[in-house]
């Protein structure tokens, strides 16, 4: 459009920056190597970062890289999602062609959402899970177009980003692990106050460790002489150069300001103010010419050449004269695409806009919209209802920018970006009250509220109510659950209840998702209210749901019978009224419920069912939902293996489908499952990618979990701890789940014990028991009292954990009476309590008990189980009869084997100190010595004669005063004596050397007190 125009105020020379174009160009190496990488360029405005960008993609693209630009828009065009994503995406589809067709092939229907030349988008999904999809697809776009080349891509003006492109950003930074990719994003860092949004995703990526910093500073003096010197062609005088470097204090993109004022004439090189100097250029150039860049600048970050056109009124001849003076004098410069123009640095732009009177804001708004209007192939059709309701918006003209808001939000829906939907539906709500009534009753229906029924009305207008609850599922799609809250408020507030109890319904319903989520209040009196609501109404998908959320919130929170009968309900229900969505998520409550119930294969066989049509259907809805519950119900009867089998092809079928988070849950399962197989590197590998792939606290929550419990099993109880506390910092307190307190509750007591803090593992044990036991937790109630059993019985002797210990044998064994036993591993842990019950109560080991418990776990196919009961066999065995060494060598072999095998070290380590002890062989080649003295228990492991005395009295609780009192030494030598046991032990503290003691029997009876 135009020809090469000569910038007399730009150095050609790069200046500086060498330290921060090496961290660049070393990312790019990396990249190349099949590392992604991502890289923030922050400094303040116009301190360099575009330039730095533009030569670091040079080097890149003549490295052989493919290289695209995107730049965020700035608010005067507001409401236009992902628009830098969008932009290089753009960038390479024409530059690599059928290259990315070939990449996108079988999702062009998605990904049309961010590259509308795909083709047309598919049918958009209603739930968090659409966008998810949609972010997973991009990831794996690129992917796929790295397989091949390195690509670089550059987003610019980050600070001006829309919340869908940040957590677009986001999502790829973290989700990326093998491609030859470098995501480049640049930011001004003067701009983020505390309140920007940007401030808390950079906090967010500075915890990632694949994201790193440049932060640009301003020139040295040198450095600003070097860029007059390349400006100009020859070396400033030293006067220009302080004049110039005092004025600037090095920021680049003054000194290019001043230079040209200098050049126009400016005797101090200065105005009075920033905007006055920014503007001085402008000023100078022809009226004309001033008119067009005033117009341009209010039109947005980027204006199209036709647009342009239409709203100066101009000629095509004078237009372009006056473009070509406007770019020759270094303001505008000409797009990649060479559609349109952009100023070459923000802050003129921000200048110019800022010069212009109020009413000449509002009238160039309606001109451009009046364009857009008129002639709407101008503008990109993806971006024309975002622009179109910006303009009007600014325009101050209610009536006109009411439905161009509202059609603008249903596109951003429609491209899942539901953070601009909501502030477009936001929009709308504060311009309803200046609409006159015949323009309101002219607007659309309502778009997308989920179930909720709208007006009714004959002529299907949308009213604020239906408004409202638009907006509330928007907020929820974007996570802003406060917001939801407040718009809730605002519709029960409309709402007669008893006058329209459907629609209030509704909003209680919705009211109760969000406290839940939020953990404020109580969800379940929300829910109760939606019930006595539709109660007598004729059958409704609101009612439908309502149950739904019933059943699946107690099922989580209280489950019992009363559950039961509601999902039964919600079935029927959601059949009659043919909401199959809803059916499906009702089937899948009652399957689990069914199972809690001891109808195991039922349960399974429905889950199953409802899994099939689901893919069937391709219901990416409930998906997730199918593999996550299905393979924990697999787990929890004991069906590891073929839980395994489940999340596999969920993870693969989630993967297809882009639900990252519920493959985060369905690789929490699998680690659940392959830690019960004591396949326990896959268990931490699958742990870690759950982790990776997070997108909610809860599943966060669940990799800590899954992380606590191998590291009590290897016995890292420093690692555990703090597992276990990221663990409970990530679940909800106000809102308890059985499914996650449990477990925890069990990692708690199972911690405390080899630390010592019996009172401790208690608490933790009666705060699961204070709540009730019921079938429907059993699968989690049996381990907790299981190790409960053995924490008290490895603390019997120990002088603390005396007082309370009948009652909290008496609540293990009430506890497990409300327990069923239907299931085979729900039998052997019910066996196994049994035995160390007896254990805890009176130190007898049943050897054939013991036996029984063996047999029972040999069924179940979980090794670390069943070697800790064939360790305790072996030891009743040699308890209970001397001569039965022969038969405990077999069984205490076994199970130091698999402790070996698995790297279950605490386990391993007893059963060693138990063989030596019985003077036994671990391995067929080891042989027994066969005259030597046994030693004594405390001997093996290390303890001279006094360190034995010693321990003796630190596990009957003595303090080191009385410990020097009793052997008649000082103090400062029992301390010392203390020191060397703890290191010798492997243990932290007195209370876990005296668990150690009890727990390995180190002392007899006669000798412990």
């Amino acid at each position: 459009m135009l020809g090469t125009v000569q910038n007399t105020n730009v150095s050609p020379v790069f200046v500086g920056r060498t330290d921060e174009l090496a961290a660049l160009t070393d990312a790019l190496a990396r990249a190349a190597e099949g590392e992604p990488q991502a890289l923030l360029v922050g400094g303040e405005a116009g301190v360099g970062k575009s330039r730095l960008v533009e030569e670091f993609l040079t080097a890149a693209a003549a490295a052989g890289a493919v290289t695209a630009v995107g730049g965020c828009v700035e608010i005067g065009a507001d409401g236009l999602p992902f628009a830098p994503v969008s932009t290089a995406l753009r960038a390479l589809h024409r530059k690599l062609g059928d290259a990315l067709a070939v990449a996108a092939a079988g999702q062009e229907g998605e990904l049309a959402r961010l590259l509308p030349e795909l083709g047309e988008t598919t049918r958009e999904s209603h739930e968090e899970d659409g966008r998810a999809r949609l972010f997973e697809l991009t990831a794996r776009l690129l992917e796929r177009l790295t397989a091949d080349r390195t690509l670089v891509l550059a987003i610019e003006d980050l600070h001006w980003a829309d919340r869908s492109t940040r957590e677009l950003l986001g999502y790829l930074f973290r989700s990326l692990q093998t491609a030859r990719l470098v995501i480049v994003a640049t930011y001004r860092s003067d701009d983020i106050h505390r309140r920007h949004p940007l401030r808390p995703f950079l906090a967010e990526l500075d915890r990632t460790r694949s994201v790193h910093r440049v932060e640009l500073s301003r020139f040295t003096r040198a450095e600003v002489g070097a860029q007059l010197t390349g400006i100009s062609g020859a070396r400033p005088d030293r006067e220009l150069l302080d004049r110039v470097f005092e004025r600037s204090d090095g920021n680049a993109f003054f000194v290019e300001e001043i230079v040209a004022s200098l050049s126009c004439g400016c005797s101090t090189g200065l105005s009075e103010s920033l905007r006055d100097l920014l503007l001085v250029r402008v000023e100078a150039l022809p009226d004309g010419v001033q008119r067009v860049i005033r117009i341009a600048a209010e039109g947005g970050s980027t204006v199209e050449y036709d647009l342009l056109r239409a709203v100066t009124g101009l000629g095509e001849d004078e237009l372009i004269e006056a473009l070509r003076t406007a770019v020759g004098a270094n303001i505008l410069l000409p797009t990649p695409d060479g559609d349109g123009y952009r100023f070459r640095h923000a802050l003129v732009r921000e200048a110019v806009v800022d010069d212009l009177l109020p009413g000449e804001r509002s009238r160039l708004n309606r001109r451009y919209a009046e364009a857009l209007e008129a002639a709407p192939g101008i503008v990109r059709a993806d971006e024309r209802p975002a622009r179109l309701a910006s303009y009007w918006y600014h325009a101050h003209d209610p009536a006109k920018a009411l439905p161009a808001v509202l059609d603008a939000s249903v596109r951003a829906r429609g491209r899942y970006a539901y953070a601009e939907q909501l502030r477009l539906l936001e929009r709308a709500l504060e311009l309803w009250e200046d609409v006159p009534t015949e323009v309101r009753k002219r607007q659309r229906p309502v778009d997308d509220a989920g179930v909720y029924p709208a007006c009714g009305c004959s002529d299907e207008a949308l009213r604020r109510l239906d408004l409202l609850a638009e907006t509330v599922v928007a907020a929820q799609m974007a996570g802003d659950r406060e917001r939801a809250l407040a718009i809730i408020k605002s519709g029960l507030r409309l709402l007669d209840e008893h006058k329209d109890p459907l629609r209030a319904a509704w909003f209680r319903t919705q009211r109760g998702r969000m406290l839940g989520a939020l953990g404020r209040g109580d969800a379940r009196v929300e829910f109760a209210h939606a019930q006595e609501l539709v109660r007598g109404l004729p059958p409704s998908a609101v009612h439908a749901e309502v149950l739904t959320q019933v059943a699946a919130w107690e099922a989580t929170h209280t489950p019992g019978p009363g559950s039961y009968g509601i999902a039964e309900r919600a079935v029927e229900l959601s059949r009659l009224v043919g909401a199959e969505s809803i059916e499906l998520n009702a089937r899948l409550t009652l399957a689990g419920l069914k199972i809690d119930a001891g109808d195991a294969e039922g349960g399974i066989a429905e889950m199953r069912a409802v899994c099939g049509r689901v893919v069937e259907l391709g219901n990416v809805h409930v998906l997730g939902r199918c593999y996550i519950n299905l393979s924990s119900a697999l787990e929890g009867v004991g069906r590891s293996a073929e839980a395994v089998e489940v999340t596999a092809e969920g993870a693969r079928e989630l993967r297809r489908f882009g639900l990252p988070d519920a493959r985060s849950w369905v690789f929490g399962n699998a680690s659940e499952s392959l830690f019960s197989l004591a396949r326990w590197e896959e268990s931490e590998e699958a742990a870690r990618e759950c982790l990776r792939i997070a997108q909610s606290r809860k599943s966060r929550g669940i990799a800590a979990s899954r992380f606590t419990r191998l590291a009590l099993v290897r016995g890292d109880w420093e690692l555990a701890e703090r597992e276990l506390a990221a663990a409970r910092e990530q679940y909800d307190a106000h809102q308890p789940e059985p499914q996650h307190t449990i477990p925890l509750a069990r990692f708690t007591v199972e911690l405390a014990a080899v630390r010592g803090r019996i009172a401790e593992g208690r608490a933790a044990l009666e705060g699961v028991l204070e709540q009730g036991v019921n079938p429907a937790v059993q699968r989690y109630v049996w381990p907790l009292l299981v190790a409960a059993a053995t924490a008290e019985a490895d603390a019997r002797g120990l002088p603390a954990a005396e007082p309370g210990r009948a009652a909290v044998l008496a609540r293990i064994r009430a506890g497990a009476k409300e327990l069923a036993r239907s299931v085979p591993v729900w039998d052997a842990y019910g066996i196994f309590l049994e035995a160390e019950l007896q254990r805890a109560e009176d130190g007898r080991q049943d050897a054939d008990h013991w036996a029984e418990v063996v047999a029972a776990f040999e069924a179940t196919g979980r090794p670390h189980e069943l070697a800790r009961v064939r360790y305790r066999w072996a030891e009743a065995l040699l308890a209970t009869d001397g001569s039965a060494a022969e038969a405990a060598a077999k069984p205490l072999r076994q199970a130091y084997e698999t402790a070996e095998r698995i790297g279950a070290r605490p386990l391993r380590e007893a059963t060693e100190l138990l063989a030596r002890r019985a003077r036994l062989p671990l391995t067929a080649a080891t042989a027994v010595p066969p005259a030597a003295e046994e030693p004594a228990p405390a001997e093996s492991l290390g303890l001279t004669p006094r360190e034995r005395d010693v321990l003796r009295l630190v596990a009957l609780g003595h303090s080191n005063r009385r410990i020097a009192e009793e052997l008649f030494i000082s103090p400062k030598t029992a301390s010392v004596h203390v020191s060397n046991i703890l290191a010798k032990l492997g243990v932290s503290g007195r209370g876990e050397a005296a668990a150690l003691a009890h727990r390995f029997r180190l002392f007899s009876p006669a000798e412990a007190g």
